[in-house]
């Protein structure tokens, strides 16, 4: 009866023959030799005996046997041939002992190619087998700039690791983040113990992913387990039976779902409006529930700047709002896993917004949003593709700006310090907005750039080799913790014995926190949801939101404050932007054409420092320990921007 089994074969073969036809697509199997003409491969490597999986065995290594089958390796030749008789009697010896001899492939781009034993590769995908025994000779292809080509020197490393070939990224640095997320040791090589489990993790989750809607994306298995184990991370998820994975796959598609889109980020700059009610809303509607908004501190508020302002936001929600909302807070949360357990019991208690307020709170924030998708959760981070939550930001390059040009216009020498401390997402757009802005009012003005939490570096020995360089004018941090008596916030000068305050750039996060609560009773926060797609939403807003802002000193000239206070409002009405018209970055690299204005994207991702800043931006290796953390999972991208 093997002739039944080979007119089935041979159908399958002839379906997707004439699908290809149609659709213009190469309709045989794609020829290694043919790929190849034009190829520099640099070097060739015998990986030995290989257990290869048979969905990565895609072609043949020449064009002898190519037009016996379609490009699905499904027979399309007439089953009265030899051809047909041979594969008949394969497949019999097959159903009877199984095929054990191995064939013989080249292994390019993670792909293979059939060097011998093309037919027991039709017989075995058409019995659905999984893998098959090979000997395998790697071609290593020239490194260039092409993505596929850099992909693949990323997965080469990977598997000196592991050994393991059935993982493929779209996008580079997934096989990095996946060796960060499931080995304690990135640069470790795996035990036996290891491949199985994650072999058998990642088949189960990708019989669980075949039975969503997931399976029809444009991803491959591992852009959607590196998502999956992201959430939920690894040490969770490894044991799990596809059953219950499948169970956590179901809450989390809209992050499958934009990865696919290519996890496109949607910079909101303006707050939205209400949103619009139909009559019979007005009608029915018994009116907006009670907001429970919880804060989630990873440290005391009063040992943290960072923190003491949003805490200022969190009781000013409580004096804005008065009765309509409620308030709770939770501090020292040291872990991921603190943090979990925190937001699941603030949940229990009734807490429908949480803010998480750290970018090292984001991964927590996405487990407890995939099991609870009617509380809106915010982490503060800014660039962060994801739809199970929302972030949100302030746009603090506006008033650095307006900082600068304070600092330009004071400075007898031109010489003027900044004191930076992560180098993350953000903070070269506001190096450089302070840098222009004292450029604007005096074309001399030099901008020497320290990073606190550089190693060998404090605020003291920074300050001193300001002085040295003839520095008056100091940026510094926005605030200080509330316990401490520095005065060294803001723009200070350093001319005297103690430093003296000019001005204060603030975050305003009351006013940012009370519009997000507007627009979550309104239901515009819900709305905008629904009008954004497949894009991660993104809060980025500005002195026209009233989210930031300037405080001056009585020091500061009248003429001075007159013409900052002019530009204020233009940034306000949109008329002007700190990043419009000519911009040189350091080596007179022009960013940027007179007459255009950088995008809100362009401004965000800025990893290069403006042409009168004297100074660089740190390596990871370069940080304090401390610091490590949070630049790893936000730091300034390396990539051309």
């Amino acid at each position: 009866m093997s002739y039944v089994d080979y007119e089935k074969a041979q159908k399958a073969g002839l379906k997707a023959f004439k699908n290809a036809v149609s659709k213009g697509e190469g309709e045989y199997l794609p020829v290694l030799d043919e790929i190849l003409k034009g190829v520099d491969i640099v070097g060739e490597i015998s990986l030995g005996l290989v257990q290869i999986p048979l969905d990565r065995v895609v072609g043949t290594s020449n064009v002898g046997r190519t037009y016996a089958f379609a490009n699905n390796f499904m027979p399309i030749l007439d089953y009265k041939t030899e051809f047909g008789s041979k594969w008949s009697s394969l497949y019999e010896s097959h159903i009877e002992e199984g095929i054990r001899e191995p064939i013989k492939v080249y292994e390019y781009m993670n792909k293979f190619y059939v060097v011998e034993g093309n037919k027991r590769v039709s017989v075995l995908k058409y019995c659905e087998a999984v893998t098959v025994p090979a000997q395998v000779t790697r071609k290593i292809p020239k490194l260039t700039d092409d993505l596929q080509v850099k992909i693949y020197y990323e997965f080469m490393e990977f598997y000196k690791l592991n050994e393991i070939n059935y993982l493929w990224f779209s996008q580079e640095g997934g096989f990095k983040k996946m060796l960060e997320l499931t080995c304690e040791d990135p640069e470790a090589r795996w035990t036996e113990d290891q491949i199985k489990d994650f072999g058998s993790a990642h088949h189960n989750f990708c019989v669980a992913l075949s039975k969503t809607e997931g399976k029809k994306l444009p991803l491959t298995s591992g852009d959607a387990f590196l998502i999956f184990i992201d959430i939920y991370g690894y040490e969770e998820i490894k044991n799990l039976t596809a059953n219950e994975m499948k169970e956590k796959l179901d809450p989390i598609m809209e992050e499958f779902l934009l990865e696919s889109k290519g996890g496109e980020v949607q910079l909101r700059t303006e707050p939205s409006a209400s949103a619009k009610k139909k009559l019979v809303n007005y009608i029915w509607s018994p009116g907006p529930k009670k907001i429970m908004a919880a804060f989630v501190f990873d440290k005391d508020p009063g040992e943290s700047e960072w923190l003491y302002a949003h805490e200022l936001g969190r009781l000013y929600l409580e004096e804005h709002f008065g009765n309509k909302i409620k308030t709770l807070k939770v501090h020292n949360i040291n872990s991921e896993e603190e943090a979990v357990v925190a937001m699941n019991d603030l949940i229990d208690m009734g807490v429908n917004v949480i803010f998480t307020t750290s970018a090292q709170q984001l991964s927590a924030s996405l487990k407890v949003a995939a099991e609870h998708k009617d509380v809106v959760i915010l982490n503060c981070s800014l660039n962060t593709s994801h739809k199970l939550i929302r972030t949100y930001y302030a746009r603090l390059y506006e008033v650095k700006f307006l900082t600068g040009m304070l600092a330009g216009a004071l400075s007898k020498s031109g010489n003027i310090g900044y004191l930076a401390d992560y180098p993350i997402v953000g903070t070269p757009a506001n190096i450089n907005a302070f840098a222009l802005g004292a450029q604007m009012v005096n074309p001399h003005a030099k901008v020497f750039l320290e990073w606190t939490k550089v190693k060998g570096v404090s605020r003291e020995k920074a300050i001193e080799g300001f002085k040295a360089k003839g520095v008056e004018y100091v940026s510094d941090q926005v605030m200080i913790k509330p316990n401490e008596a520095s005065r060294q916030f803001g723009l200070y000068s350093i001319t005297e014995d103690e430093p003296v305050n000019i001005a204060m750039p603030m975050y305003l996060w009351g006013p940012f926190y009370a519009k997000l609560i507007d627009s979550v009773m309104s239901g515009a926060f819900k709305q905008e949801n629904d009008d954004s797609e497949a894009k991660a939403i993104n809060y980025w807003w500005g002195l026209s939101a009233g989210v930031v802002d300037l405080i001056y000193s009585r020091k500061i000239p009248e003429g001075i404050k007159k013409l900052v206070h002019l530009i204020k409002q233009q940034i306000v009405d949109n008329e002007f932007s700190p990043f419009q018209d000519e911009i040189k970055a350091q080596g007179g690299i022009i960013k940027n054409e007179n007459g255009y204005k950088m995008s809100p994207e362009e401004v965000m991702k800025m990893n290069w420092l403006a042409e009168n800043v004297e100074g660089e931006i740190p390596e990871l290796d370069d940080l304090r320990e401390e610091a490590k953390p949070i630049v790893s999972l936000k730091g300034v991208s390396e990539e051309e921007n």
